[in-house]
């Protein structure tokens, strides 16, 4: 950039390529420019969500062609827009998959602005963080402490924010029991707030990694999902993005119990039968994005709790393949690109 020697004029990126068998691909491009009210980061790390996969794998449409993905981003501030005063250079933010929202709706007028119908988000409307460089509205980026290591950050931007989200939409009474289906960066985070809270986790899920991390990070149990659990479930989230799940969940459930979705896709549910998965007052619900008031709760509590991601750590050059690995499974824990 002219007359800026410490911002380079281009930097490398990863944008979704929407090509069949290829999910992303590493180019040059300019550095953007700080809208106002927006500042510009160079990132440090960037975690590796499901979501990301969604966007290049198609199963999202497409909000802007050859995106950046990447929503779980923390780096330090370089450059203020035009207005900017929340941060100063050098300062430590994390960007979230809550880019933008219009402030004036119902839905944001009344605390949900996570059902804004005009809200932007990192990643899929806007570039994300698999880049050296992005910016964000710094009305919604969170202030990361210097001593939280980026790649401990990351994942609570996301996986972590919609986890205790989930957990709050999924009504657990105190000291109840509660499933969880799935066990991937969202999951192993949620379950180490619950069973700091006295929650009785069971984790449902298939893999033997991911039933050995459940069982060390204190589930009292960890089996396959299709067996459905050992104890009727106060209430259940499921994670894992799989629609024949849902019935499975919802005839586990006690009679008043919950079934969070927190995912932002699904795959088809098969039909449900009214008295085996609904009756007794059994609810179903769904878990959309979150507010920035889930966040700095959880950042809170993050670190009351010293809530610890397994991360699995990957080379900036490496995205594509951290990806891949994540479609496959190739780990239960939390990939993240790091620089």
């Amino acid at each position: 950039m002219p007359g800026d020697k410490s911002v380079p004029a281009t930097m490398r990126a990863w944008e979704s390529v929407g090509a069949p068998g290829t999910r992303v691909r590493l180019v040059e491009r300019p550095v953007p420019v700080p809208y106002a009210g927006e500042v510009l980061v160079e990132i440090e790390a960037c975690g590796v969500c499901r979501t990301d996969l969604h966007v290049t794998d198609g199963d999202l449409p497409v909000h802007r062609p050859h995106v950046v993905p990447g929503h779980e981003a923390v780096g330090r501030v370089v450059r203020a827009g035009r207005g900017g005063s929340r941060f100063a250079p050098g300062d430590r933010v994390g960007i979230p998959w809550l880019r933008r929202t219009c402030g004036l709706c119902r839905w944001c007028r009344s605390g949900r602005e996570n059902l804004c119908v005009d809200a932007r988000f990192t990643g899929w409307d806007d570039d994300g963080g698999y880049a050296e460089y992005t910016t964000v509205p710094e009305a919604f980026a969170y202030r990361i402490p210097d001593e939280v290591p980026a790649e401990q950050a990351a994942p609570l931007l996301c996986a972590g924010i919609i986890g205790y989200r989930a957990l709050r939409r999924a009504n657990l009474p105190p000291a109840g029991r509660l499933g969880i289906y799935g066990f991937g960066a969202s999951a192993h985070l949620t379950a180490q707030i619950a069973i700091a809270q006295g929650v009785e986790v069971h984790v449902l899920t298939r893999g033997q990694e991911a039933h050995q991390l459940a069982l060390e990070l204190g589930a009292a149990s960890a089996g396959p999902a299709e067996g459905g659990p050992p104890v009727p479930l106060d209430a259940s989230i499921l994670f894992a993005p799989a629609g024949e799940l849902v019935p499975i969940a919802l005839a586990g459930l006690e009679q008043g119990g919950t079934l969070a979705v927190a995912g932002i896709h699904l795959s088809d549910i098969p039909p449900l039968q009214y008295q085996a998965h609904l009756f007794r007052e059994r609810t179903l619900t769904s878990v959309t994005a979150n507010t920035r008031r889930d966040g700095e709760e959880l950042f809170a509590l993050a670190a009351r709790l010293g809530l610890r991601a397994a991360v699995v750590p990957y080379p900036f050059e490496d995205a594509d393949r951290a990806l891949d690995d994540l479609a496959g499974g190739a780990h239960s824990g939390v990939g993240v690109l790091v620089r």
